[in-house]
């Protein structure tokens, strides 16, 4: 009897502990009236920042949406949003340790990656593509064989870009860079033959960037899906609910079509896909 009675406490207090976790985002926001948000700032049009000025951008505008129904859900009046200022390689690392909240930018949610941090329902789907020089005879991946090609290290696009070239049998040498920034500035110095990014971050870093939309064109030809999400706390489940609470409301509202049309609107309406992906995820109460 005493073991059946150790064994049942065992599970009690193995439910209490989940519980408690579970709930321990949410209760920390309600106690202090903070939510930490990351971003990153050269990833327009999703987040960037300008002259020291607060981040903006649609993954932005969607977090601050998030916080406003958080807010609501914790009977708070509002909450103040301190913003943390992140990079592509620290993003992740970031979430994990709990130094943000939420990581409101271009993360794509992949499985491996699932392992680290938890992911939001889906917010915008993107392809990986190539940037090159208005004048540059590539039509084709097969065209950049013994290429240099700037790709940003540790992001999803440099495993698919390896993938896609092995797949074609083109043998192009990766340039390692850091920031979208600093592979526009190669490839305007003829240093590099192509950047490889989601194509609208590449749109973005080209117009944020000042340099002239002439100077360089887009292959015609995406060579992966990017899935973005807002990253969470692994584990968090309460928390995750609460925020996919939000963003479904936000789908579900029509709400994201003026989100969109704000930063993405110049691009042209929603892909058939993306308008799909906020449909299939206008849950309901």
């Amino acid at each position: 009897m005493m073991h059946g009675m150790r064994f049942l406490t065992i599970i009690a207090l193995a439910l209490f502990t989940a519980s408690s976790a579970g709930a321990q985002t949410l209760d920390k926001i309600r106690k202090q009236g903070t939510i930490k948000l990351g971003y990153v700032e050269n990833a327009a049009p999703f987040s960037s920042a300008e002259g020291g000025g607060e981040p903006q951008g649609y993954s932005v505008e969607l977090c601050r949406a998030v916080v406003d129904g958080l807010a609501a859900q914790l009977k708070r009046e509002s909450l103040k949003i301190q913003w943390v200022k992140l990079t592509l390689q620290n993003r992740i690392e970031a979430v994990r340790k709990k130094q943000v909240d939420i990581e409101c930018g271009t993360a794509t949610w992949t499985l491996s990656r699932q392992q680290l941090v938890d992911f939001s329902l889906i917010i915008f789907v993107d392809g990986a593509s190539l940037l090159l020089r208005a004048q540059s005879d590539v039509g084709r991946m097969a065209d950049l064989d013994g290429k240099r090609i700037a790709v940003i290290a540790g992001t999803t696009t440099e495993p698919a870009l390896r993938a896609a070239l092995a797949r074609q049998s083109v043998k192009a040498e990766l340039v390692s860079i850091k920031t979208r920034d600093e592979g526009l500035a190669l490839l305007g110095k003829n240093e590099v033959e192509a950047l490889a990014s989601d194509r609208t971050a590449l749109i973005g870093v080209v117009v944020m960037g000042g340099g002239s939309q002439g100077s360089f064109k887009l292959l015609d030809q995406d060579f992966s899906i990017e899935q973005y999400a807002l990253m969470l706390p692994r584990g968090d489940h309460d928390f995750r609910l609460a925020v996919n609470r939000e963003l479904a409301r936000v789908y579900r509202s029509g709400e994201i079509e003026k989100i969109y049309g704000r930063w993405l609107g110049p691009l042209g309406p929603p892909s058939v896909l993306l308008s799909a992906t906020y449909y299939i995820q206008s849950l309901s109460e």
